[in-house]
């Protein structure tokens, strides 16, 4: 699952930089929508999670991941994975629960973060 000593590594937008094009602009409105979209997401992969719906838990955690991506966070992009595997796999499921307090309290800290790398990107404009 999270390491949670990677939790505190800042953010590598360098990804949504060369996907960007450079673009400030851009990538305000990516770290913008991420903070809009990931609530709705993890919402229905809890709604899934409860309902021990296992496709749909695995469909959630695949449609997360790669937002991850975006903000540079390999570790929580890994998190999502797994629990994509485990719940298509329907493997480890008592441990399914645990994984989305972990995924909720990563996001917490990435929002943070998301809010500090806006603000210096930001000053840029």
């Amino acid at each position: 699952m999270i390491d949670k000593a990677k939790n505190a590594e800042p953010l590598d937008l360098s990804y949504l930089r060369d996907m960007s094009g450079d673009s400030i602009e851009f990538m305000i409105e990516m770290l913008e929508m991420f903070k809009q979209q990931t609530p709705i997401y993890i919402d229905d992969l809890s709604r899934a999670l409860e309902e021990k719906n296992w496709p749909k838990v695995s469909s959630c955690a695949h449609k997360i991941k790669p937002t991850f991506a975006y903000v540079g966070r390999e570790d929580a992009k890994n998190h999502m994975q797994l629990m994509e595997v485990n719940a298509r796999d329907q493997k480890d499921l008592e441990a399914l629960p645990a994984a989305l307090e972990e995924l909720n309290s990563f996001i917490a800290i990435l929002n943070v973060q998301i809010d500090t790398a806006k603000s210096e990107l930001e000053k840029q404009l």
